[in-house]
């Protein structure tokens, strides 16, 4: 019996205050107690007489009443003070409870609209042997799950979140006030730029290679003028194979490729070839995943997509050289294709670089970005939202890695892959093509490959000291792991023995691997943890694809496709069977004025710096009330402002920075 104190915090977005009624319980370890509908959320403090002995707080729980008017809340925090506490009994919440005109709130709730949640401590379910948070836990999820529906996309890919728009998104999942303002904003402006500019380049066409200057974006990146002058370079065009947007292909020779045929007179580029594998020096990048697939049609216009294969030596000085360039994979009953080496007439050598950059722009926007970046991590936001509630320790450790991950892929897939989108408008992959390289590329996405280590290390590419993608993936990932989710593990796992018998953890891996990621188990992901190691490296995995991940192949967008001939969005002749080339040649394959301008606008919008950044670590919400995990947080914040310092003082020194993994640019969720 007595008296309690109860504090409200609301959070910080100014529509995050609500007048609907809240309806407060306090569970206690010796029971719990209905205080009725006393809350308004734009009340911060209140006093409530208990005639009921509770113990030690354990949980507040909180049902949101609507009237009339059903207004969203944002609740940050609840702490209480009074018998049995010892001091202020703190409870994070971090949580939206959405208004009336919640689309999937009115299909599932009762007339009333209410909904319940649970605030409190982070527990598992070993934590709680008598079962006083069982069905609380129980409640919730049975909730979640009617909210957080799988849905479906497209046939043999992995599943999205139920909802054809970001407004039939569960509140939690949608776009803060600021967020939504600057990209409905600056969705706006481009559009309107691209309407009144993209008009008059239907009347005109590019006539030189530098006529693309006319689409060059104002406010460039310094990377991306140089790119623009030096995009001819062999060094720069081996260097994006390391360190570009897409430094997932590459990959150490191990033999020769068998689609590789060297006809007779070049058996010296054979003898050369074999040298540099014999030394470890060989490497390839080989953009077989587009053989075969459909080009698009724009504007009644066939485009060509091709499937190169590229060889590259690595010289002592770090630089990555290309050697010879296949466009085509080889064809019974024809000739074999034609090879085009650095010695050619330079027309014809840059030309088969640039169809070697048009591929890779399909790749890396549909397979490394899209499907590797943004898919996998909404599987496993929708996966965790299904199966750990909010009490479980793992939840909160991974919920701050999940901002507005759904609603930014929702509005991918209505906008840039849709149906009419901008896939279709102007990219050769188009129309069909980028859903086909989506489900041929399903088959890579092992587990090992989404371990930067493992990755590595199967790519060859471990001790190569000019990757810079490569040293930083391993440190960011070794911060990750060994700083931060082994520490936190250690707190709430005391045992092999406890990760086992956790059966809301076991339901999470499943969850992701059988039901998200379509069977995922046959390429290596788990359907069971069986230890802490195991465990942390699960968690690790999470963390690092839906922030590092993503940055390394967003952010250099801006930077490598500004300069349109260096990355093409399609390409309007097909590829070159002779060697004799011209400029025209080359930019009569080139994207049309327009479709440059297109490009150009999107990869502006989207690659632009984010002004409402949450930079890795650095998390809105306070999701743990203890002091242990509060410190865990606290240390992982010091290593990485110390590696973000590393990587800053080693930049100095370099020609060409690499800044995509540093820390204050990695995002601690997919946003964009």
């Amino acid at each position: 019996m007595g008296k309690y104190r109860i504090r409200v915090a609301t959070g910080d977005s100014l529509l995050a205050g609500s007048s609907n009624l809240v309806q407060l319980w306090l569970v206690g370890e010796h029971g719990e107690k209905d205080l009725g509908k006393i809350l308004r959320p734009i009340r911060t403090r209140l006093e409530v007489e208990v005639s009921l002995y509770l113990g030690r707080l354990l949980l507040v729980k909180l049902r949101k009443h609507k009237s009339l008017v059903g207004f969203d809340w944002f609740c940050k925090w609840i702490a209480v003070q009074g018998p049995g506490t010892q001091g202020e009994a703190f409870f994070p919440c971090g949580t939206w409870w959405a208004g009336c005109y919640d689309r999937w709130r009115e299909r599932e709730k009762g007339k009333d609209g209410a909904e319940q949640l649970s605030c409190g401590r982070a527990r598992t379910v070993r934590d709680d042997p008598q079962n006083q948070f069982k069905k609380h836990r129980e409640q919730e999820l049975e909730e979640r799950r009617k909210v957080y529906r799988w849905g479906f996309w497209k046939e043999g890919l992995i599943l999205p979140i139920a909802g054809n728009s970001q407004w039939d998104l569960p509140r939690n999942e949608r776009f803060l006030e600021d967020k939504d303002l600057d990209f409905s904003l600056s969705l706006a402006k481009v559009l309107k730029d691209l309407a009144l500019k993209g008009t008059l380049d239907l009347t005109n066409s590019v006539r030189r290679l530098e006529d693309f200057s006319k689409v060059f974006p104002r406010g460039k990146t310094p990377l991306a003028e140089r790119v623009r002058n030096s995009w001819k370079d062999d060094a720069l065009f081996g260097y994006q194979f390391l360190n570009g947007a897409n430094p997932m292909l590459l990959r150490r020779s191990t033999s020769l490729p068998s689609r590789l045929v060297l006809p007779p007179e070049m058996e010296d580029l054979k003898t050369q070839l074999e040298k540099e594998l014999q030394t470890g020096s060989l490497f390839e990048a080989d953009f077989s995943l587009l053989d075969g697939v459909k080009p698009n049609v724009i504007i009644f216009k066939q485009q060509y997509v091709a499937a190169p294969l590229v060889m590259l030596k690595l010289q002592p000085d770090g630089r990555l050289l290309p050697m010879v360039i296949q466009l085509q994979p080889p064809r019974n009953g024809c000739p074999p294709p034609v090879l085009f080496l650095p010695s050619d007439p330079p027309m014809a050598w840059l030309l088969a670089k640039t169809w070697v950059r048009s591929s890779d722009f399909q790749l890396h926007q549909l397979q490394s970005h899209l499907l590797r970046g943004h898919l996998i991590a909404e599987v496993i936001s929708v996966a965790t939202m299904r199966s750990l509630p909010s009490l479980h320790p793992i939840y909160k450790l991974l919920i701050p890695h999940f901002r507005y991950t759904m609603e930014i892929n929702v509005l991918a897939r209505s906008n840039l892959v849709s149906e009419w989108g901008i896939f279709d408008l102007v990219v050769s992959t188009g129309n069909g093509g980028h859903v086909d390289i989506l489900q041929r590329a399903i088959a890579g996405l092992t587990y090992r490959s989404f371990c930067p280590p493992d990755d590595l290390a199967d790519r060859g590419l471990l001790d190569v000291k000019s990757s810079l993608y490569g040293q930083d993936a391993l440190r960011l990932w070794g911060a990750i792991s060994r700083r931060y989710v082994e520490k936190m593990v250690s707190l709430f796992y005391k045992s092999d023995g406890a990760v086992k018998d956790d059966p809301e953890l076991q339901a999470w891996c499943r969850e992701i691997t059988e039901t998200g990621l379509q069977g995922a188990q046959d390429r290596g992901f788990p359907i069971s943890l069986e230890s802490r190691a195991q465990l942390c490296h699960f968690i690790t995995t999470c963390i690092f694809t839906c922030t590092g991940q993503h940055a390394s192949t967003h952010h250099g967008q801006l930077d490598w496709y500004s300069w349109i001939p260096n990355g093409p969005c399609t390409m309007r002749k097909p590829p070159p069977i002779s060697k004799d080339v011209t400029e025209k040649d080359i930019v009569d394959a080139l994207p049309g004025l327009h479709q440059a301008r297109t490009q150009k606008t999107f990869i502006k919008f989207l690659g632009r710096r984010q002004p409402v950044m949450v930079a890795l670590g650095q998390h809105k919400e306070n999701y743990f009330s203890d002091p242990g995990p509060q410190a865990v947080l606290k240390q992982f914040q010091e290593e990485l402002a110390a590696l973000d310092k590393e990587i800053e003082v080693r930049n100095a020194g370099l020609d060409l920075p690499y800044e995509y993994l540093r820390p204050s640019m990695v995002e601690n969720s997919v946003t964009i």
